[in-house]
């Protein structure tokens, strides 16, 4: 504890940080609730003199939109999909980690590549793999057409090729490069985390199972999976909040039309609906649609901390 007489002293070494949270952060989450019940807010207006009676009518005209439900159902897929894949795989690739010795760290540094590397750098990478592309060549302007490197290994197997993300594309093969890209993007921090989790396990359970000939898929279940328990609802939980709030990845892919050509704005999330509404000056309605799904993390948050209070061992 520090002296009453010094406490000054703490404040004042704590002021600069105190003075950019209120800055950077507190100030902006009032001005969003400020916006958010001002209807038709229009911060270009507002300069201009322009008065704005309060109400919920941001949040209805956000409702009411019919591009909200369409961004509302695909955050909400991304998220049921993407967040089980990652876990479970995580959890795999963590187990298989800590077993082996010897490349152990070498293999981590592989796995967590992906997580310091831009997403958007990721995202075109991506999106070259997946796409079909065709070129001229030779004296008579001849297309010679590339199916991509997906594509590729498809038809090395005896499949026929998919038409992932160009124009003419179906929603399901968008959403399935989508689920890739997120898994594959979500692994490196949950395998960093599991993995911290496993190593941090009394050895003394595994060695008194290996005493009592316990099958390896019996130790997994009955020791691995509770004592893990705690890291596992926080990756959970780190998940869905990163889920709801995908946006960076479709641009990688899609660039800003969010989907193919012929269907702009078809894998568009509600972090995108907040950023074209800031774009088209309607800072009224972005506010009204950042704080309706600041509302639903809350809710997905609350629920899985309920439910995993009753599988969750500390």
């Amino acid at each position: 504890m520090v002296d009453n007489k010094q406490q000054w002293k703490a404040w004042l070494y704590l002021s600069p940080a105190i003075i950019l949270l209120l800055v950077f952060t507190v100030w902006p989450i009032i001005n969003t609730l400020r916006m958010a019940f001002l209807e038709g807010y229009s911060a270009q207006a507002e300069v201009g003199g322009a008065t704005f009676e309060f109400g919920i009518g941001n949040f209805l005209k956000v409702i009411e939109y019919k591009k909200f439900l369409q961004c509302m159902q695909n955050t909400i897929l991304l998220c049921v999909l993407t967040v089980p894949i990652s876990t479970l795989l995580a959890l795999l690739i963590a187990v298989a980690l800590n077993s082996i010795k010897g490349l152990q760290k070498i293999l981590q540094t592989i796995f967590f590549l992906p997580y310091v590397t831009n997403s958007i750098a990721i995202g075109m990478v991506f999106a070259a793999m997946f796409n079909i592309v065709g070129s001229f060549h030779g004296t008579e302007n001849e297309i010679i057409q590339t199916a991509g490197i997906i594509n590729n290994v498809i038809e090395f197997f005896g499949g026929e090729r998919v038409n992932w993300i160009n124009a003419g594309s179906q929603y399901w093969a968008n959403i399935t490069v989508m689920v890739v890209y997120i898994v594959w993007n979500a692994l490196p921090f949950k395998i960093l985390v599991l993995l911290g989790g496993l190593q941090s396990i009394n050895a003394q359970y595994y060695d008194a199972a290996k005493v009592d000939g316990t099958s390896r898929s019996r130790v997994f279940a009955r020791i691995t999976v509770p004592l893990l328990s705690p890291m596992l609802a926080y990756v959970i939980i780190t998940g869905f909040i990163g889920g709801f709030k995908e946006y960076t990845s479709i641009v990688g892919i899609f660039g800003e039309t969010m989907g193919p050509p012929d269907a702009p704005g078809r894998l568009n999330t509600m972090v995108g609906f907040v950023y074209e509404a800031l774009e088209n000056k309607h800072q009224g309605r972005a506010s009204a649609a950042a704080l309706i799904l600041f509302v639903i993390i809350l809710i997905v948050t609350r629920l899985n901390m309920r439910f995993g209070k009753k599988s969750v061992y500390y």
